[in-house]
């Protein structure tokens, strides 16, 4: 039996998506209240259909704005579950709109890169798109992006993110005030949460470097069905070149990547825009872990991927 853990952010203008997706959370899974609280909330226990545990826990601001505060409580009350997820919205002046997205936490362009969970980051994106056409957003996508931290702009050390066992994802609903109020969009976040354990075949986990924040490449890879493909940690060309992985210490941060996500990793993904220095780079780790280096492109006919056993 496996336990989720699932954030929301309650306070009235800190966050656009939690409170709606939360009361379709008490519709669907009807969760009963536990001895544990968060701040003044008490923590709410469902179960999946395989009998999994869900928890849903709310607070008064997001869990990433003010973690160093949160992470003691975490640490204490969440630190033996298998899964966790912080739901909120996705925004942002150039954001693509009518999305449905999950992510990675960690911190690109510094290396920090706290356990992955490309399992669960592909159950949950599964259903997020069966759930949407549940639902009949067909002008809705379902995506992934890079791996990136709202902590880190709001104050709050990436570094802490380490102090937390508990492989740990964002889901949101994005870009605009229509889309993070629309009903339909928080019942397809709602539902999904409940599939996050479903049972999967075991994965072939990639580590994805280059191209851009929201890459339709690697979310193509987390979408398809015919060869189970493991997306989880993503790595853009703007945080690999600010963190400098052209030079020496650029296969030490992508060797931490590596090794954070379970089982190890069958193949290293780059993007065919990335310069040469950067395709050094992932050429040395896949010689280094044994594993092939392939192009984006190759994503396109899965089944005729080039992948190696788990790093």
């Amino acid at each position: 039996m496996r336990t989720g853990v699932f954030f929301f952010c309650m306070e009235s203008g800190r966050d656009h998506v939690a409170a709606p997706v939360f009361e379709e959370v008490l519709r669907h899974y009807r969760p009963e209240s536990t001895s544990v609280h968060m701040e003044d909330f008490p923590v709410l226990q469902g179960k999946d259909a395989w009998g999994n545990i869900l928890l849903f826990v709310r607070q008064r601001n997001l869990i990433s704005y003010d973690f160093a505060r949160y992470l003691p409580l975490l640490q204490e009350h969440f630190s033996r579950a298998d899964m966790a997820a912080e739901v909120n919205w996705h925004g942002g002046s150039n954001a693509p709109d009518r999305i449905l997205t999950v992510h990675s936490l960690g911190d690109v362009t510094r290396g920090i890169f706290p356990p992955a969970a490309p399992e669960y980051m592909r159950n949950l994106l599964q259903a997020l798109e069966e759930q949407r056409l549940v639902q009949g957003l067909e002008d809705y996508t379902v995506t992934t992006e890079a791996t990136h931290w709202s902590g880190s702009v709001q104050g709050q050390n990436p570094e802490d993110l380490l102090s937390f066992p508990v492989p740990m994802v964002d889901l949101e609903i994005g870009s605009t005030p229509e889309c993070w109020n629309n009903p339909r969009a928080a019942a397809v976040l709602a539902r999904s949460l409940g599939e996050v354990f479903r049972p999967s075949p075991k994965l072939h986990n990639l580590l994805c470097v280059g191209g851009v924040h929201v890459e339709p490449s690697f979310a193509g890879a987390a979408l398809e069905k015919r060869i189970p493909l493991g997306i989880s940690h993503i790595l853009p060309n703007q945080w690999i070149v600010a963190g400098g992985y052209a030079g020496s210490s650029g296969e030490e941060k992508l060797l931490r990547a590596a090794r954070s996500i379970p089982q190890g990793i069958s193949a290293v993904v780059y993007h065919n825009g990335i310069k040469g220095p950067y395709r050094d780079r992932c050429r040395n780790l896949g010689e280094n872990l044994g594993i092939p280096v392939i192009k984006h492109k190759a994503l396109r006919d899965p089944e005729n991927l080039s992948l190696g056993g788990s790093a």
